[in-house]
């Protein structure tokens, strides 16, 4: 019997979709395509397998995933626009709900010294959530607020906006980890 497989059976061994080879040459890719296929390819052998039962590894995943999937549709010409809800700071992450509380106030910086510019809310939850970030007042910004934003950050839990049990110090705020957990 011959039997050709569909180009979307399920393999029954490890459960995963079966694509079959396209016969003929493919055209050459260009060095960006090639550079956005190298990305995918490292992002899926780094995030295409989670741990159930830890909803971080999901975020991480996600977002890998997602900005591996950004890179090559800009490659070819068709990123998708996202829909816009409203001005929000740079220090917003697109996944957080909460509105700006005012104007932006304070930078952000991360280790390699790229910044974003953020209300104080924003730039607190953003201060939280990179490790070994530090923040920055700008110009116009009212005396102590660079300050109020690093106090505040000291309370809040990295990706506050993200639900599920917290367990590990990288999960648990800066004020949590010294007061020994979260159960402490």
């Amino acid at each position: 019997m011959n039997q050709q497989q569909t180009p979307h059976a399920w393999d029954a061994d490890d459960n995963k979709p079966v694509i079959p080879k396209i016969p003929g040459q493919r055209p050459a890719a260009s060095s960006e395509l090639a550079a956005a296929i190298r990305v995918a390819h490292k992002m899926l052998d780094r995030y295409g397998t989670v741990d159930s039962t830890d909803i971080f590894d999901y975020v991480q995943a996600h977002g890998g995933l997602t900005e591996a999937l950004r890179i090559l549709l800009r490659t070819v010409g068709s990123e998708p626009v996202a829909p816009q809800t409203g001005a929000r700071c740079p220090a917003a992450h697109p996944e957080d709900p909460d509105p700006c509380d005012g104007p932006a106030v304070v930078t952000v910086v991360d280790r390699t010294n790229a910044g974003a510019d953020g209300c104080a809310h924003h730039a607190a939850r953003l201060l939280a959530s990179i490790a070994g970030a530090r923040v920055y007042a700008l110009p116009d910004a009212p005396d102590g607020t660079a300050t109020a934003v690093f106090k505040a950050a000291d309370s809040i839990r990295p990706y506050p906006w993200v639900d599920g049990p917290r367990t590990r110090p990288g999960q648990l705020s800066r004020a949590e980890n010294r007061r020994g957990g979260e159960n402490a």
